[in-house]
Formats: C-alpha cells, structure tokens, sequence
C-alpha cells in the first residue's frame, strides 16, 4: 500500500482544516492517510523536511488564497528532493482556472482535483495502486503530452451517507486548543458575484443525526470553539431553529459556536427564541453586510433588505446574549471613499461588538473578476488578488481606507476604550469613520503599525493624537480613558499611562476618610469592608472630568483572588476639607 500524507497550510496554528479530515475519513478504510498541517508563518524548508521524513508516496495539499504561494514553494523543494512523488492539489483556490494552474505548476503537480474531492480523491488513489487509466477519474486536471486533460465531475457526493471527519485520535489532544470546523450543508442560495459560493447552484445538507452526534463527540474530548463553515447557516428556519434548540439543550460549559448568518432573513421569532432560551456567550454570529450602497448591492447581484438587518442585528445586540461580528467590504462596484464612509457609519451605528474591515479580492472564477474590466478593476496578479482601484475608487483611496483598519481593531474590536471611543465619535468628530481615519492617519505617519503595544502604549498613542488637535474636551476624554484603563486591568498597575494629580498627602487623607466612612463611595463599597492595609495595597485612587464638569474621584478597587476590578465613584464635595 503507497504511502499518503494529506497536508495543508493554515493561516494560524490555532485553525485546522477541514478538507483533509474529510478526504482521509471517505477514503478510509480502503487507503489510510497522515494528516500534516502547518501554518503559512512555519519556513519552506522546515515544511518540506519534515514531509520528506514520512517518506510518502502521495501528497495532496488543500490550497486556498491564504496559502497557495507558500505551498508552491513546498511543491518546488519536494520535487527536487523526491522526484517519484505524486503530488496533488485541491481547494477553492485551485478549482477554477484550472489551465493557468496546469501551465503555472508544469513539472511540479501531477494532478488537481477541481470542486468536491472526496470521490474524485478516492478514485484517483484507485488508479495509483491499478492501471494508472486517469481517464476513469473524474473531476481531475493534468497535462498529457504537454496538453491539458480537463475531466469534470460527475454527481455530487451524497452528503447523507459520508463519513464523520472527526473521530481520529490524533485530533483528540488539540480539541481545547483549535477552532474546530464544521459543516452542515455544502453550497449557497445566494449568487454574490465576488464570492466562491455562488458559482455552486443549490444547498445539500448532511444528516442531522449524524452532525448532531459530532458536535457531542466534540464536545465530550473537549472542543471549546466550534465554527459552522456553511455560507448561510438560517437559510431553512426550521433547520436553524432545530439546531439551535440543541446545541441549547446539549451544550457544555465553555463551548462557543460560530454561524454565518444572513441577517435580513432572521424571522424576529427566532432571534426572540435565542434572546429568551440561548445562555450568553454560547453563540457568535458573523453576518457579512459588505455595502450598504443599493446600486452596488445590485451590481455584485447581493440581494439585501438593510431595514431587516438592522432589525435583527439590533433585537440581537438589546438581547444581550449574543456577539455579532459584522463585515464589510472596500472596493465594490461603484463605491467611491465617500459611499464608503457612509457604508461604514451605516453600519457603526448598529454598535457591533466586532466590525471588520475587508478590502475586495478578485478571486478567480467569479463574476466580477471575470467582468473586471466593466469597473475598470486592477488588482495583484498573485494571491491574495486584492484590488488596488477601479474607475471610482483611486490606490490613494485604498490607502486612507486602510487607515482605519489597524486602529478600528485595537480601539473598537477589542473593546479596550468603549466609553472612550464612544464619547469621539458622538462628541468629537463628525462621524466615526472620520475619527478612525484621522487617527488611523496620523498612527501610521508616526510609524506605529509597525511596531508592537502595550496597553498603556495605546491609550498614549490616542491621547498624543488628540492632544496635536487641541481639542478643548481634553479632561472630559482622559477622564473616561482613565477609567477604560482601569477597567481592563486585572491587577492594580504599579505605574499608570498618565501622571497623578493628587499629592500622596491628598490620596492619604481622602483614604482615612473612606476608611472612617466607607458610605462616601457608595453601599457595594462599604460592604467590601476593607481593612486600612486591603484598600491601600488593592485599590488606586484618581480624579476625572465628568461628562457634565463635575470634578469626581473614582476608585478602582482589584479584588485580588478573581482578578475582576470594580469601579467607585464619589464627589470631591462629599469629602472633608
């Protein structure tokens, strides 16, 4: 029996890859396959020397847009040091334009397996250990004489009756460590023309029963993070409710699951359903919003009902149970930076915990990169394919939009200066987008994307670039910086961003007073009933600029066995003179 190692190269060591597991599960127990995952970060050499340590017979990579130059270079050492290899490519990346990858990889790849792969794969290890008659694969490209052998697929697989990708004791140790993914249906009903999905026509689902037991296999060897890969998770509400009723009903504690989700065909019904029975934190939802812009939407054949996301997105965010991450898209036909900006205020206003920031990829086989030359599109050459204009939007816009990237991560996404951020974008600039754009602006002319940051970094980095406006809200914004920081911290910080503007005579006399009169700082704190040792050594004292002017001291008190900070605030007039 030939020797067969399934590899690919993920994005982060924390993701796995679901392809391989599923070809090396259909075409068990005929042929039996190694599993060798690496990250796109891990050296060429490094990858191919351990490769060659397995001393395989067939390799099949699973390729993507994230990793397909940096399999290339593994596919170039492995051919020079084991020349009798069979080397095979599958995935998205390289099912379409299947002649340009042939006449690209001449000489390194002996074959590509165009679309779904479990059959295709299977038939293929077939002829490897038979005649070697490729003209009984289907769904494979290769050269014969130099000319490329294109065979398209027959029927698709029934997705009912195939194997679970999970059951492979060597995954086991790395459950609690990975995103786990899984799929439940295969295809989309939607036919965006700048996405993969929709050159599929039709959804085909797996058995319930079957998915359902491979979630509580996940979760029993200890899965924390599990991600569905379908493209529209709620397209059949009766689905999507059964299976959310389960994963209600059966989860364990500390599991997460992750949806994409199509948010104008939520029936408020549903999210009602989620907001009252689903524990919070137990699901994510990723909804993909992409342009708020009607022409564009109807250029890229995106049908989309704003009025019913915003619906749901907002019934979501009041229940209070559920993070949403949402995703936009720079670059769409007919989006200048202007429309753009509105598209991110648009979706700003939904408050989302997450907000991603894209920038379009002209992936091959799609429509609109097939049709790049009616939006007069350029675009890189290799992958990722990321565009650098069309007729509206200029590479100078590309890169204020790209501004906002760095900066709307640190300071939104992570959700380091809610209040902070917050009182900007309402108070002090005339949209957010234009708060982002500014810092993002002047962050990258400093030379701070280049650099890494300490939390006290960043909240120096914002106060430097207000402070260079001279903006007169100044001791109102550092008065809720100040309490963002002290927020997050989990343990009393020896030296704060900011200097102090009490003496150590005034912070001893305001704590004398707390201690002889607790009440000061309200009841939860005198409940606390600290010692004069416990409120000198776990709490920090400072003074803020209220919103309203008024001058306050807060107290942040570090309970020292769960790390959790507490915020006290009292007036200076509540304090003896």
């Amino acid at each position: 029996m030939k020797k067969v190692v399934l590899s690919t190269l993920n994005a982060k060591y924390i993701h796995t890859n679901l392809a391989i597991r599923c070809l090396k599960a259909y075409i068990e127990p005929e042929y039996e396959a190694e599993m060798a995952e690496y990250t796109i970060k891990d050296p060429i050499l490094n990858i191919a020397t351990d490769l060659f340590s397995k001393k395989p017979d067939i390799i099949g990579f699973s390729c993507y847009i994230w990793n397909i130059e940096e399999t290339i270079k593994v596919v170039q050492v492995l051919r020079k040091i084991l020349p009798e290899v069979k080397i095979v490519l599958g995935g998205p990346e390289v099912t379409y334009d299947v002649p340009y990858w042939l006449e690209r990889l001449k000489g390194k790849v002996d074959f590509i397996v165009i679309g779904e792969g479990e059959e295709t794969f299977k038939q293929l290890l077939d002829q490897v250990h038979g005649k070697e008659d490729w003209s009984k694969v289907h769904g494979i490209a290769y050269l014969e004489d130099d000319k490329p052998v294109i065979k398209p697929q027959q029927n698709k697989i029934d997705l009912r009756d195939v194997p679970s990708p999970f059951s492979f004791e060597e995954d086991l140790p790395y459950l609690s460590k990975r995103v786990t993914y899984i799929e439940t249906s295969r295809g989309c009903p939607f036919r965006c023309q700048f996405c993969l999905s929709s050159i599929e026509v039709g959804v085909r689902y797996f058995d319930r029963e079957k998915v359902k037991d491979d979630i509580r296999f996940l979760m029993k060897h200890g899965a924390k993070t599990i991600k569905f890969v379908d493209r529209t998770f709620n397209i059949s509400r009766s689905y999507a409710m059964e299976m959310f009723q389960f994963l209600i009903d059966d989860h364990l504690p500390g599991t997460v699951f992750q949806f994409e989700i199509t948010a104008d065909i939520m029936r408020p019904e549903v999210i009602e359903f989620l907001n009252k029975e689903a524990p919070p934190g137990l699901f994510r939802f990723e909804i993909g919003v992409q342009s708020t812009n009607d022409e564009t939407n109807d250029l890229v054949m995106r049908k989309q009902n704003y009025k019913k996301l915003t619906r749901t997105v907002t019934m979501v965010k009041d229940g209070g149970k559920i993070d949403q991450h949402l995703d936009l898209i720079a670059g769409l036909p007919e989006e200048d930076y202007q429309s753009f900006r509105k598209t991110f205020n648009d979706v700003f206003e939904l408050r989302p915990e997450e907000l991603q920031l894209g920038f379009l990829k002209m992936l091959r086989g799609t429509g609109l990169r097939i049709r790049a030359n009616d939006h007069k599109y350029t675009y890189m050459d290799h992958s990722p394919y990321e565009i650098l204009g069309n007729n509206v939007l200029s590479f100078d816009d590309i890169v204020r939009i790209k501004q906002v990237e760095d900066v709307l991560e640190k300071y939104w996404n992570d959700h380091r200066m809610d209040r902070t951020v917050e009182y900007l974008v309402t108070n002090c600039f005339e949209t957010p987008f234009d708060f982002f754009q500014q810092f993002g602006s002047y962050w990258e002319g400093r030379g701070w994307s280049r650099i890494g940051h300490q939390l006290e970094d960043l909240f120096k980095r914002l106060q430097e670039f207000l402070s260079s406006q001279d903006r007169h809200e100044m001791n109102v914004i550092e008065g809720l910086m100040k309490l963002d920081y002290l927020s997050n911290q989990r343990y009393k910080p020896r030296k704060p961003w900011w200097e102090h503007e009490m003496t150590k005579e005034e912070r001893s006399r305001i704590y004398q007073d707390l201690l002889l009169s607790p009440q000061i700082a309200g009841n939860d704190f005198s409940e606390l009933n600290l010692s004069e040792k416990e409120i000198y050594k776990h709490t920090l004292l400072e003074t803020i600029v209220t919103k309203e002017g008024r001058y306050e001291y807060v107290l942040a008190y570090f309970e020292p066995s769960t790390g959790q900070s507490t915020l006290f605030y009292f007036e200076k007039e509540h304090m003896s003179n």
